[in-house]
């Protein structure tokens, strides 16, 4: 086992004695060290029910016979860093997540571990520790909150608060009535109830066989969710006597079949980022050239919140992931998972609620959930959630009103100041140049609210929560604090939006962007001491996965 090496010999005496000191027994130590990675917190909705699971899955792995070791995460709550400088961590502590598992892990010799989980940048984080360790890893994702409801209405975190907000503030609803809503809008622990960042993530962990069948749907405070918890503890000491690494599971298959599962739900455009980053680590020639093939064979066959008001207690209670595989049948290759099962051996039997998770052959639109966009204003590409786009703006062509930050953005929204026709243009919030490519829903939420979903349209080398709706483009690549033609765009300038053709362009002649170029000067940077601005000297551009720690060796 890995862990003789801390615990075997005459020299590993000072190792054990250690071992012993927190209570380990000599019978103990013959036995498999696993890891519980966990990312509990009180601060977390999603991750404050985690001690429970952590307790089932301790139970788990000493019933199949190991030792379990529970270590802390940091863990980044999305909706609550939304808005201000908290967000600007919220990416970069995807890969400070990354490091950490890998430091305790490797650190202390561990033979396997048991990933718990829940939120935007926590799965994907820990996705990237497993490729990047290779040993027999297990996730558990804690689950989706229930649905919240308020005076005959149902509600999730997007309808109950950040729109609430716009409709206030359009005169819409009163204060008390904001009031109301947003107290019942989460109704207790789990990850928000949407098809937003934190539930894509987990539906594309189990698509890609990294957790146990049923995982990602079920919620936060099942008993289903504490079996499969228990399960997984169980099953992740089989993995390390079996040595079934995250290499043999996070292949190009798996992945290529998490990008088509992702299309066909209409996941959050974050989930680009994030299958780029783990196939980087994972080894495998993923790129956004992947997603835009497939992009053009993939239906979408559900809607789910942002996009309709159906939850993913709906979607759990339609069949979850395996009723969707089965509809997708047909498009997916036949891959393994930690269960030990194959993808096609565990779908031939799912039950699926077709009037919900429709079939290939009668979809919910003929697009697909998300879309890579090109263009001179996007030349790497640029990626929208297709699935939160009216139909009859997929072609849209307006007026910019440029912002250099996402606060100057609001300022304007709220005070009026952005009307139909317009192209919001919010630069200077990339990877690099945010630092940590912030999320923008407050903007986008307030732009909904307000009534202007269908006649404003956003770009931004930013990114959005998987909570976005409307007309949004996010990930420009490159970002205007690398060079991107975004960073030259001006107030008045003329944009086009094709979703259908795949293109955004900014209609300037080349001749006028030949001279605003000239006149460009590298904007400082706005963070210069810390964590953030370690994350914006190496991190790499949107398109490929905004990877931090790859410093051209020319800096170094």
């Amino acid at each position: 086992m890995r862990s003789d090496r801390i615990k075997k010999g005459i020299d590993r005496a000072p190792h054990r004695g250690l071992l012993y000191s927190v209570g380990l027994t000599q019978n103990q130590l013959s036995k498999p060290f696993i890891g519980i990675a966990s990312s509990f917190s009180d601060l977390v909705p999603g991750h404050s029910g985690m001690r429970d699971l952590e307790r089932m899955i301790e139970k788990g792995i000493h019933t199949g016979g190991g030792h379990s070791f529970i270590f802390g995460l940091p863990a980044v709550c999305d909706g609550i860093a939304m808005g201000h400088e908290g967000m600007k961590y919220s990416l970069p502590s995807r890969d400070l997540i990354a490091d950490s598992v890998e430091s305790v892990a490797s650190a202390h010799a561990l033979d396997g571990l048991v990933l718990l989980t829940n939120c935007d940048k926590i799965t994907p984080g820990m996705l990237m520790a497993a490729s990047r360790l290779d040993i027999p890893c297990i996730v558990v994702s804690a689950g989706p909150m229930l649905e919240g409801f308020c005076e005959g209405m149902e509600l999730s975190l997007i309808r109950g608060t950040f729109e609430a907000v716009g409709q206030f503030k359009a005169g819409k609803i009163s204060e008390e009535q904001l009031q109301k809503m947003e107290m019942n809008s989460c109704p207790g622990v789990g990850s928000c109830q949407g098809l937003y960042t934190a539930n894509t993530m987990a539906c594309l962990t189990e698509v890609m066989g990294m957790s146990l069948p049923g995982c990602a749907t079920s919620a936060a405070v099942s008993a289903k969710k504490k079996r499969i918890a228990f399960d997984s503890g169980v099953r992740v000491v089989d993995l390390v006597r079996e040595n079934v690494l995250p290499s043999s599971i996070i292949t190009r298959d798996s992945i290529r079949n998490a990008v088509v599962a992702d299309l066909a739900l209409g996941g959050s455009t974050n989930s680009v980022l994030h299958l780029l980053a783990i196939a980087q680590e994972a080894g495998v020639d993923i790129t956004l050239k992947d997603f835009e093939e497939l992009s053009f064979k993939v239906s979408q066959i559900i809607k789910l919140d942002p996009s309709s008001t159906l939850t993913m207690t709906d979607f759990d209670k339609a069949g979850g992931i395996p009723g969707a595989l089965k509809n997708l049948k047909s498009l997916l290759v036949d891959t393994k998972g930690v269960s030990g099962q194959s993808l096609y051996s565990t779908v031939e039997n799912a039950w699926v609620n077709t009037e919900i998770i429709r079939t290939l052959d009668n979809p919910m639109t003929s697009n697909p959930g998300l879309a890579v966009l090109y263009g001179n204003l996007a030349p790497s590409g640029a990626v929208v959630k297709v699935s939160g786009v009216d139909k009859e703006c997929l072609k849209f062509q307006g007026t910019a009103k440029t912002f250099n930050s996402e606060e100057e953005t609001m300022e304007a929204i709220n005070s009026d100041q952005i009307k139909a026709g317009d192209v919001v243009v919010i630069r200077y919030e990339g990877p690099k140049g945010g630092p940590g490519m912030r999320e923008m829903l407050s903007p986008t939420s307030t732009i909904v609210g307000k009534g202007l979903g269908k006649q404003v349209a956003l770009i931004t080398d930013g990114r959005f929560s998987g909570g976005t709706r409307g007309l949004c483009i996010g990930h420009m690549s490159p970002e205007a604090a690398a060079g991107g033609l975004i960073g030259l765009v001006q107030n008045g300038d003329q944009i086009s939006i094709d979703i259908e053709k795949r293109t955004v362009e900014l209609l300037v002649s080349e001749e006028e962007i030949s001279k605003r170029r000239e006149s460009w000067s590298k904007v400082p940077a706005k963070v210069t001491k810390g964590y953030l601005a370690r994350y914006s000297r190496t991190v790499s551009s949107a398109d490929k996965g905004a990877v931090s720690g790859i410093l051209d060796c020319k800096e170094a």
